[in-house]
């Protein structure tokens, strides 16, 4: 087994993606783990212009939003997280190329074509797979955060990812349902990781 173990949190916007991770993050530092929290699209050049693409999405065709997540997530992988693993942390990603495969897919690139072409990355321990209805997507996203919907974020669209989402049938998937309350959804997180982290010769409890 590689040092290091790579878990990654997917799943349409609106699920608690960015709630549950640092939640992890915590928990396992607390049992000693060293962690790295992160996050795609990254902060980088790439990255960068994908955000601008929130608002602007026909700004380029598909097949040029695919290579741009793509460039961002070679960087990524040779900068934080391959290091990372080598050392031996725990790396916690905010999306990876699950939602690639979704989020493009849903845009008329082909899903299987997206994941072949990303034999550069490391393949995750573990992809928590948050669920939820692209309605109360919508609604958490307009409702609890306040803000209006981007380009990525539309319902029709949301549905579309949604269902490439729930086709993917990767032996590392673990599926919770992210409809329930933040404490619960955390437990459940938790303990499927713990299982994870046994599965690998690691201690899951202080």
């Amino acid at each position: 087994m590689r040092p290091g173990m790579l878990i990654a949190f997917e799943g349409i916007d609106g699920t608690g993606k960015s709630t549950q991770v640092p939640l992890l993050g915590g928990h396992l530092r607390g049992l000693g783990y060293d962690v790295v929290e992160t996050r795609e699209p990254t902060d980088g050049p790439h990255g960068r212009r994908i955000r601008e693409l929130y608002r602007h999405r026909n700004q380029v065709t598909p097949a040029e939003e695919l290579e741009l997540f793509l460039l961002d997530r070679r960087q990524h992988v040779d900068e934080c997280i391959q290091p990372a693993l080598e050392r031996g942390a725990i790396v916690l990603t905010d999306r990876y190329y699950f939602s690639t495969a979704a989020y493009q897919g849903a845009a008329g690139c082909d899903p299987a074509a997206i994941f072949a072409r990303h034999d550069f990355a490391p393949e995750p321990d573990l992809v928590v797979l948050l669920t939820l209805s692209a309605a109360e997507s919508v609604r958490r996203i307009c409702s609890l955060r306040g803000e209006t919907l981007n380009d990525f974020e539309q319902e029709e669209q949301l549905e579309k990812v949604a269902g490439l989402f729930a086709s993917f049938r990767h032996n590392c998937i673990v599926r919770i349902h992210a409809a329930l309350p933040v404490a619960e959804v955390h437990a459940s997180i938790r303990e499927a990781v713990c299982r994870r982290l046994v599965h690998k010769g690691l201690r899951c409890s202080g």
